[in-house]
C-alpha cells in the first residue's frame, strides 16, 4: 500500500459567530454560491457540492480550491488549518 500526504493549499474561511450571517451569505454569493439563513434554528444554509448543509454558530465556513462553500465544525478546522 502506498501512502501519500495531503498537499498544502491556502483557503480561505471565516467562523461564523451568530451575528455575522448578512456577511457570510455575501461573501458566498460574490462568488456565485447560494446561501440563506434559517431563523428558528439560526443557522446558515449553505448550498455545496453535497447539497444544503447548515452551519451552527462556533462553525468555520470555507471557500474551497474551486470557489466552493462548506461549513466546518470548529475542533475539526483548528487541527487541520493553521492561520498565514
Amino acid at each position: 500500500m502506498k501512502k501519500y500526504r495531503k498537499k498544502p493549499v491556502i483557503i480561505e474561511a471565516v467562523q461564523y459567530d451568530g451575528t455575522n450571517s448578512d456577511e457570510i451569505i455575501n461573501w458566498i454569493e460574490s462568488y456565485g454560491g447560494e446561501a440563506g439563513f434559517s431563523v428558528y434554528t439560526q443557522e446558515l444554509l449553505i448550498r455545496t457540492l453535497e447539497g444544503v448543509m447548515r452551519a451552527s454558530k462556533g462553525d468555520y465556513v470555507i471557500k474551497g480550491i474551486h470557489d466552493e462553500f462548506y461549513p466546518c465544525k470548529e475542533d475539526i478546522f483548528n487541527k487541520t488549518y493553521e492561520e498565514i
